[in-house]
């Protein structure tokens, strides 16, 4: 895998003052194009329901701070936010300088159902062709949410068949494991371009993370706050919190905040983190990441969290055979 840390700043006069804006570094896929390191991220959680135009907001203002990426899916319920705001920054900046990931959902798992699905998300986005389209879910469901075991196989395929058809640039994967992309290549398909799974201090899986470099998949990781802040934070999660002395410490040495000190730790580990946020300051914080580097010593505390912990196991699905987890989480 190619990584290119080429750290790119554009001044930006803005109110008559200069401004300066950080684009993200950018990593090479295995199918030949560039992907940028950092993207926003548009899921609002589970049982959440969007504003009129929240997330519509977040991605004009993550575009003005510099983010190139934006990562969405049809089953958040935003894509049209999404493209309202990209109709927008599309007067602004270069379609081809912008880099949209959107994903196909567990309803669409059937191979001639999935270039009409990417046909629906790209008349929402307002969008030509989408930059990155990614399986959701290795799991097929049915709208009235029994399970469709359709073989995420022929899922593939149809993927395959959106990206001939210059719908999708590239196509991946989210929450496949090892065992599943093993599989996909066993049987002469198409390498996936990328593969997005949970990222964050307390699930850092390092033998995924290898597994992906070897077979030169560019990893995204989402979550990637995991429980560093109270609110988000179960009872039982494993620390470390946001005002932990230790990375309290580390973020004070480079003038950062201890979110950014996790984004740039994954950065480090090769991950394209998403993170999410709807404030304007915090958007424009977290892309503030590409300006210093961790020593070894900081990376090795950093990896001390690591307790295997999941803060989205889905266990709903534990029973479809196409779970990818671990079962024990």
């Amino acid at each position: 895998m190619l990584h290119k840390f080429v750290f790119l700043i554009i001044l930006a006069a803005a109110n008559g003052l200069s401004n300066e804006k950080v684009l993200a570094s950018k990593l090479k896929l295995n199918d030949g194009r560039e992907i940028p390191a950092l993207a926003l991220g548009t899921w609002l959680g589970n049982n959440t329901k969007p504003s009129a135009n929240e997330v519509e907001l977040a991605v004009g203002w993550a575009v003005d701070a510099g983010y190139r990426h934006i990562d969405t899916a049809y089953a958040y319920k935003v894509e049209d936010q999404v493209g309202r705001a990209l109709a927008k920054k599309l007067q602004e900046v270069p379609r081809d300088e912008l880099f949209i990931t959107t994903k196909l959902w567990n309803d669409r798992h059937a191979r001639d159902a999935v270039v009409p699905a990417l046909k629906e998300s790209l008349q929402k986005l307002g969008l030509d062709y989408i930059d990155l389209y990614l399986i959701h879910w290795p799991i097929g469901q049915f709208a009235n949410l029994s399970s469709d075991n359709t073989d995420y196989l022929e899922t593939w395929r149809g993927m395959m068949d959106a990206k001939q058809k210059g719908l999708a640039k590239s196509i991946g994967l989210s929450n496949f494991n090892e065992q599943m992309i093993d599989r996909i290549l066993d049987n002469g398909l198409e390498l996936p371009a990328v593969l997005q799974v949970e990222v964050n201090l307390n699930l850092q899986q390092p033998e995924l993370l290898k597994y992906c470099k070897d077979k030169n998949i560019v990893v995204m990781g989402y979550t990637p706050f995991g429980s560093l802040f109270y609110s988000k934070a179960k009872p039982n999660s494993p620390p470390p919190r946001i005002d932990d002395p230790t990375l309290v410490n580390i973020a004070k040495k480079y003038k950062k905040t201890v979110p950014q000190i996790a984004l740039r730790y994954l950065i480090e580990l090769g991950v394209i983190p998403i993170p999410k946020s709807l404030t304007k300051s915090r958007i424009e914080q977290n892309i503030g990441v590409f300006d210093f580097q961790l020593t070894d010593e900081e990376k090795n505390v950093l990896k001390s969290y690591d307790r295997d912990y999941r803060t989205i196991p889905q266990l709903k699905w534990l029973d479809h055979p196409f779970y990818p987890f671990k079962k024990n989480n």
